[in-house]
């Protein structure tokens, strides 16, 4: 079956960094384009960085600088590059995987807390 296993998350101080892995199951192949998304209570779930199957890349406005999406396709696994993160960063981010013609083709991991905090 499809699976997506984060890691990585955790408790950081603010200016600090983060680095989370999405570890995916060899049935997403390299075509599927691969995304974080984060949420906190009482707010709806943002897109943050997406990778498209061609390569491309696409940040949200508030971490455009900070944070980088990458994709080890020998290792099956996303990335998520945080760095100088800040309060407003807290959130449990989730990784998704989508296939680029069959949008019904789309899976997400279990999610990861991640709180920047002093």
């Amino acid at each position: 079956q499809v699976q997506l296993v984060e890691s990585g998350g955790g408790l950081v101080q603010p200016g600090g960094s983060l680095r989370l892995s999405c570890a995916y199951s060899k049935s997403i192949f390299s075509i599927y384009a691969m995304g974080w998304y984060r949420q906190v209570p009482g707010k709806q779930r943002e897109l943050v960085a997406a990778l498209t199957s061609g390569g491309g890349t696409n940040y949200a406005d508030s971490v455009k600088g900070r944070f980088t999406i990458s994709r080890d396709s020998a290792q099956n696994t996303v990335y998520l590059q945080m760095n100088s993160l800040k309060p407003e960063d807290s959130a449990v981010y989730w990784c998704n995987a989508v296939h680029p013609n069959f949008s019904s083709r789309s899976y997400w991991g279990q999610g990861t807390q991640v709180t920047v905090s002093s």
